[in-house]
């Protein structure tokens, strides 16, 4: 293992949270309804620019997280007990195969509705690189040195390429899955999110509470 870099699973675990959050199965219907009247090629640049805004986005928060945090005077434990909340709220919405006032208020999806999306507003921010992704991304990159926010940030390109991926092939996927299969899959990711935002909230509290432990 090289130095400065935490066990594997902590690595497995934050792709797993990550891929969790981001959900491309549940933004493949929206991209679908979205891009319907667009050409192979835009729908091609369209997905590049999404899943490039969503690496800068989330890079950045793993970068530039622990400032934020000084900056605001939260302590690592408190961020991880909010930020946990915050999955737990999706993950509850995910289980319904919704995609959640904390995702997306109604305002806002009736506007992208109406709207022509650019990729970056709203396909990938707020939809896919949200306030769950973006504490998960800061959570994850301040537990360890700059060898390990480095290794998150590639955990990072890891998840968008997955999602690249998927929105590349949404068609087929669609197709394939159907409405019924994309609902499985999304509530799936939601039940194992669930269960990831109470052990990122339990971390939290066991570190602001010691007595817990």
């Amino acid at each position: 293992m090289l130095d400065g870099l935490l066990p594997a699973s902590t690595y497995v675990r934050f792709i797993a949270t990550l891929t969790a959050v981001i959900d491309p199965f549940l933004v493949v219907p929206i991209f679908l309804t979205l891009t319907g009247r667009r050409s192979a090629a835009e729908r091609g640049r369209l997905v590049h620019t999404v899943t490039a805004t969503v690496f800068a986005v989330l890079a950045g928060a793993a970068l530039f997280g622990e400032r934020l945090l000084m900056l605001i005077g939260a302590s690592l434990s408190a961020f991880q007990v909010g930020g946990g909340l915050v999955l737990l709220l999706m993950a509850l919405a995910m289980l319904h195969a919704e995609a959640g006032a904390v995702r997306q208020s109604d305002d806002e999806a009736q506007a992208m509705l109406r709207g022509d999306p650019t990729g970056a507003v709203p396909l990938a921010v707020p939809l896919l690189a949200g306030p769950g992704a973006i504490s998960s991304s800061i959570i994850a990159a301040q537990m360890g040195g700059a060898v390990h926010v480095a290794a998150v940030v590639g955990c990072i390109g890891v998840v968008c390429g997955l999602t690249w991926v998927t929105l590349r092939l949404a068609g087929p996927i669609g197709a394939m899955m159907g409405v019924s299969g994309l609902n499985i899959a999304t509530r799936l990711l939601g039940l194992l999110l669930a269960a990831l935002a109470i052990q990122t909230m339990a971390e939290g509290l066991i570190r602001l509470l010691p007595g817990l432990a």
